[in-house]
């Protein structure tokens, strides 16, 4: 094998994804380990992002992964870390000395490091702490008494501020004399004397505006502050909403105590709507691609409990009319159309609702109007697949009444589907209870009983 690295620079033909990690450096990397090469491991990473670092690592094995990050050694740049998956992030932590997380934590904004630090084990913790300088321990150790879901957590506790009565030019030289700021930073907060923050100004703006102008005369407009206790979920909306790039974080007497940046709000967000996705599929909020066949299993298995109990209640259904399915065969056959038609537009319904709920846009001034279309949307799609089912049973068994029963059935199932779609989940975050975890059990269950009773029940009224 050749020990020339791949190159890196040519740029992903159209069949390639455009950010995928390249094949090559895959292989590269894979028989690096495999044959314990560390130059040659430490050379082909070199011009990789941390990114790409990250999902390389996310997608080996354990046992390749700790081979590794053995193999890499103390040499080992740890800005990977913070681009990891929180439970291979785990794993590698604990891989991992002391003295190199001490190293990858160093020149980081603090709340970097209270997402790497927040997990650790207290005597791991407290070695990485060590390897800080006495106020970014303090920064740290003080976020770290905030609640984990809050703002306290997502925010960077250094925030560049300047005093009302400063110039564009007192904030440059200011800036320009400063061998501290921020990795990142949007605004200048402007601050009150008794540190409450009245103002930002963006950096563009400063670029672009003479030396001699007051930065309190180039305040943007309409300050939005964030209350240092407020659930981090309630942020990620508030950027989302109003289109935020930055926002001062507040105690409660409204003193400026940090700032929360575009990333680390829309890392949130991203999060929320990955929770919701795998909630709504009955998977544990907390699964990833990398855990374990125990931890999946373990994470999956109660909500397949729960999804058994409900089939139970819909083949109780089913035993009431076991004379009639007998006396009429082919109702047997039918039965799973109605019941999967009724489940999927049950499904459409909730996953709006549910999306709808976690942006606020389905609230108690909108509720009806949504609640009404979507039954009326479950009556059209029943009639119109009423038509084609019951003529798809006609010519199947030949018989026009069953047909009839058939379709009356699929009406019915669409209406009540759409209605339960919307309203389990409103019912469920009115009760306080999280809408994407149980709404999913409770609208497949109504579609399956409603579906069968009145599939069977029709049949039996009709046709015997």
């Amino acid at each position: 094998m050749s020990d020339t690295p791949p190159n890196f620079d040519s740029q992903p033909t159209q069949d390639q994804d455009a950010y995928a990690l390249d094949a090559a450096v895959v292989e590269a990397l894979l028989n690096a380990v495999a044959e314990g090469a560390r130059e040659r491991l430490i050379e082909t990473l070199e011009p990789v992002h941390p990114a790409d670092i990250a999902d390389f690592i996310e997608q080996i094995g354990p046992v390749e992964r700790r081979n590794l990050l053995t193999l890499w050694g103390p040499q080992i740049d740890a800005d990977f870390l913070f681009e990891l998956e929180e439970g291979v992030r785990d794993e590698v932590m604990e891989i991992l000395s002391p003295e190199q997380i001490a190293v990858a934590v160093q020149e980081r904004d603090t709340d970097d490091l209270v997402y790497l630090v927040e997990d650790m084990e207290e005597e791991a913790q407290e070695a990485v702490l060590d390897a800080l300088d006495e106020a970014d321990r303090v920064a740290v150790e003080q976020s770290l008494q905030y609640p984990e879901d809050s703002a306290g957590r997502l925010m960077q506790r250094h925030v560049v501020t300047a005093p009302q009565h400063w110039t564009v030019g007192d904030a440059i030289d200011f800036m320009r004399a400063s061998d501290d700021l921020p990795d990142q930073f949007y605004d200048i907060v402007i601050i009150d004397p008794r540190h409450k923050p009245v103002g930002e100004v963006r950096l563009g703006k400063i670029m672009a505006t003479p030396r001699w102008v007051k930065l309190a005369d180039m305040m943007e407009e309409g300050l939005r502050t964030i209350p240092v206790d407020q659930t981090s979920a309630d942020v990620a909306y508030a950027f989302n909403q109003y289109h935020m790039i930055q926002a001062p974080v507040v105690d409660e007497n409204g003193r400026l105590v940090g700032v929360i940046t575009i990333d680390d709000a829309m890392d949130v967000l991203e999060d929320e709507a990955e929770e919701d996705m795998m909630r709504l599929a009955g998977l544990g909020a907390e699964e990833e691609i990398t855990d374990s066949v125990w931890e999946t299993t373990r994470q999956r298995f109660p909500w397949l409990g729960v999804n058994l109990i409900t089939a139970v209640f819909a083949s109780i259904v089913i035993s009431f009319f076991e004379d009639t399915i007998a006396a009429i065969v082919a109702l047997a056959v039918l039965m799973p159309i109605v019941a999967s038609m009724g489940g999927n537009a049950g499904t459409q319904s909730l996953t709006v609702a549910v999306r709808a709920l976690a942006t606020r846009d389905l609230t108690g001034s909108n509720a009806y109007r949504v609640v009404r279309r979507e039954v009326l949307a479950g009556l059209l799609n029943g009639l119109a697949f009423a038509v084609i089912i019951g003529v798809v049973g006609v010519i199947w068994f030949g018989s026009p009444m069953l047909g009839v029963v058939l379709g009356i059935s699929m009406v019915i199932n669409m209406v009540v589907a759409g209605l339960a779609g919307i309203l389990i989940p409103i019912g469920l975050e009115k009760a306080g209870a999280d809408p994407a975890l149980a709404s999913g059990a409770f609208v497949t269950t109504v579609t399956d009983v409603v579906g069968f009773f009145s599939f069977l029940g029709l049949a039996g009224w009709l046709l015997l």
